[in-house]
């Protein structure tokens, strides 16, 4: 399915859907009416109504098939960018525990990584070309930093094992959001759910094809309902694609504490 189709506004990408959904319907209604004569009109009733259950029962399996690999593919993307955003979280608090010159910038920079991430790796995830080979400056500094300080006191050596532990789970999970940003609806699942929808209103046509207005009817049925199967597995098919996509919200929510200095 193609970038610009995902990235359209749900409404926009329905009529679309739609359209072209209906425009196939008509074009097939108009193609059989047109043949429905003489001896071609026998075979075309001569076909069995009972290929139908099955045809519409593996339309049905496809659909609930895609629709939950979608569903899937989202709750793990949700999992992972609240997993990251709690790991930043932790990374703030326990940054404020550490002295002024150290947890300052430690807390800048989880600030700036937000920040990147909202700015950068969301528009590369979305277009599906983001990387997991670059590890994010902003908080590989401040795994160095972490790591380079010298405790003094219990408190202290709890706090900088605790905050190393939160920026190797951010890590980790920013990792798994990328490569969730790579799963989407691949082209031969498509092809199978469209052609499938193909030969179901292809052979309703025919073994309508004695009474159009019947005819009409039943195909204006399964074209709408399979339309808006199109339109929901469509809508979400990329995790991070389009305007029903995993947003940053959560790591957004981060950012005021990343900013604010702790309090005494």
């Amino acid at each position: 399915m193609g970038y610009w189709l995902l990235n359209l506004p749900v409404v926009l990408m329905t009529v679309v859907i739609f359209a072209l959904t209906y425009a196939t319907t008509a074009l097939i209604y108009t193609l059989i009416s047109a043949l429905a004569t003489g001896d071609r009109a026998r075979a075309f009733k001569a076909v069995s109504p009972g290929m139908l259950p099955p045809l519409a029962v593996m339309f049905a399996l496809l659909v609930g098939f895609l629709a939950a690999q979608d569903w899937g593919d989202a709750d793990r993307a949700h999992t992972a960018v609240n997993r990251e955003a709690s790991a930043l979280r932790s990374a703030v608090l326990l940054a404020n525990e550490l002295p002024a010159d150290v947890g300052g910038p430690l807390r800048e920079l989880v600030r700036r990584q937000i920040q990147e991430a909202v700015d950068r790796e969301w528009p590369a995830m979305a277009r599906g070309d983001a990387t997991v080979a670059i590890i994010p400056g902003a908080l590989k500094e401040a795994l160095h930093r972490t790591l380079a300080f010298e405790p003094q006191g219990s408190g202290q050596v709890i706090a900088q094992r605790e905050l190393v532990a939160s920026l190797q789970a951010a890590l980790d999970a920013r990792r798994q959001r990328i490569i969730l940003s790579y799963s989407s609806i691949d082209a031969v699942k498509w092809s199978a759910l469209v052609i499938q929808a193909f030969l179901m209103l292809l052979t309703i046509a025919m073994v309508h094809s004695d009474n159009r207005a019947t005819n009409r009817m039943i195909l204006a049925i399964f074209a709408t309902g399979a339309a808006a199967a199109l339109v929901l597995i469509a809508a979400h098919s990329r995790p991070f694609t389009g305007r029903l996509a995993v947003s940053p919200t959560v790591l957004l929510q981060v950012m005021p504490e990343a900013n604010q200095p702790p309090q005494r």
